[in-house]
């Protein structure tokens, strides 16, 4: 069966590639990298320029008082997701704030990355990603702020796994969905001590969608 697995979904972790390489144990296997993980990667660049430039400017962690901490939940917040209102709200407090424009930056990369990883709606065109593409590593690049430089030389060395999944549109949300469910069925359990049980609570948890399908009603 392993000779007929076709595509194997990712963190971007070197030892999970590794793994998966082993010659012999998915021969005919294409890496995918999630595109999850990508934009929590992004997420995070972001969150670490906002604390990097807050203690360089006022040689202190950020709080309450500071425009850039009490929007930090907005820069992590998909643009599309933000009212144009909250969008120029959170925009113009931290213009006034950041002199040097480093956090409104991480902003702009982490949003053209994910604005990359949108190309597989339109069926991974292949003009469109290399011009998304070299829009995002151009702008990090730019910038010559260090989180940013890591970033893109963290897509730029993933890129054929990325690519990947921006052809495909393969992810691994369903089993990570999964996952999710069967800790929330522990963690309300409070320690199962029977194990058919265990089992059988999660199967009931994680098949409530399809078992709603297919109720018929009287």
């Amino acid at each position: 069966f392993r000779e007929a697995i076709e595509y194997v979904a990712i963190d971007p972790a070197a030892v999970y590639a590794a793994a998966t390489r082993t010659e012999g144990l998915l021969p005919n296997a294409t890496l995918v990298v999630d595109h999850f993980h990508l934009v929590k990667l992004a997420n995070d660049t972001v969150t670490k320029v906002r604390r990097r430039v807050t203690w360089e400017l006022k040689d202190r962690r950020g709080g309450k008082i500071d425009p850039e901490w009490a929007n930090r939940r907005r820069l992590l917040t998909a643009r599309e997701r933000l009212s144009n209102r909250n969008f120029a709200k959170m925009w113009n407090a931290i213009v006034d704030e950041d002199p040097t424009a480093q956090i409104l930056s991480a902003y702009i990369a982490k949003e053209e990355l994910r604005t990359l990883l949108s190309t597989v709606k339109s069926g991974g065109d292949p003009h469109l990603t290399r011009h998304r593409l070299h829009r995002f590593l151009a702008w990090c690049i730019d910038s010559n702020i260090p989180e940013l430089l890591t970033l893109a030389k963290t897509i730029d060395t993933w890129w054929p796994e990325i690519n990947a999944f921006v052809s495909t549109g393969i992810t691994n949300a369903r089993t990570e969905g999964y996952n999710r469910l069967v800790k929330a069925v522990k963690r309300a359990g409070c320690g199962f001590r029977n194990r058919e049980n265990s089992a059988r609570r999660i199967r009931f948890h994680c098949t409530r969608k399809q078992r709603a399908a297919t109720q018929t009603s009287c």
